[in-house]
């Protein structure tokens, strides 16, 4: 007896060994990129909150009352992606995931903190600009510590 077309489309889909293979690989590339990235991040968050706090007050991205405070809690934020769990991470950024073709996830967790959190800390008066805005200022920091390949 033949096949109807409804066999054909009840398949599943099985990839093969090399597509497996090749899967696998990018998976593990992936990861130990962002492992990389976290170490780089425990190296130079001190540095990198600062520069980060600095430029957004500079480019008047971020109007404040405290420049230390800012400083605070973007350190404060990059501490909880240290010690996130990758589903965390991914609820953190769904809003702004779409935000630049290939983002960095660092910079991408952070804007995420600024427009959603950091604009209601009492040392915050206003922030100021689009979101793209925000995510270049931040990613332009961050990947003076932090490139990515």
């Amino acid at each position: 007896m033949g096949r109807s077309a409804g066999d054909a489309m009840a398949r599943e889909y099985r990839p093969n060994v090399r597509e497996m293979s090749v899967i696998s690989r990018l998976d593990q590339a992936k990861e130990a990129q962002r492992a990389r990235a976290l170490q780089l991040l425990r190296d130079h968050m001190d540095a990198l909150s600062d520069r980060i706090a600095t430029k957004l007050i500079e480019t008047k991205l971020v109007e404040t009352t405290s420049k230390s405070e800012l400083e605070g809690q973007i350190h404060w934020c990059l501490e909880n992606l240290l010690n996130a769990e990758e589903f965390d991470v991914q609820y953190q950024v769904a809003n702004v995931r779409d935000l630049v073709p290939r983002p960095h996830f660092v910079s991408l967790y952070v804007t995420a903190y600024i427009i959603e959190k950091l604009i209601d800390h009492r040392c915050i008066v206003d922030v100021y600009g689009t979101d793209e805005e925000i995510y270049r200022c931040v990613n332009a920091q961050v990947i003076r510590f932090i490139p990515l390949q």
